[in-house]
């Protein structure tokens, strides 16, 4: 599963970095994504923008208070 931490890159690149890492995926595996808020931003623009996002299974979970760990399947 491939895992881009992303507290450490500066906001303005987040989202392109995490597109582009999505995109060369395989249909079938997830994204793990570690961020330092909840990412409803990124999922609503995976799920507008992103035909094989998988958002019926994606996955967030809260591990401290400033960790987050989302799971974004691709189809």
């Amino acid at each position: 599963m491939p895992t881009l931490d992303v507290r450490e890159i500066p906001p303005p690149q987040r989202h392109p970095k995490i597109h582009e890492t999505f995109e060369e995926m395989d249909s079938g595996e997830v994204l793990e994504i570690v961020n330092d808020h909840e990412p409803k931003p990124l999922f609503y623009e995976m799920q507008a923008e992103v035909e094989s996002f998988d958002a019926d299974n994606y996955e967030v979970e809260r591990e401290a208070a400033e960790k987050f760990v989302a799971r974004f399947p691709k189809q």
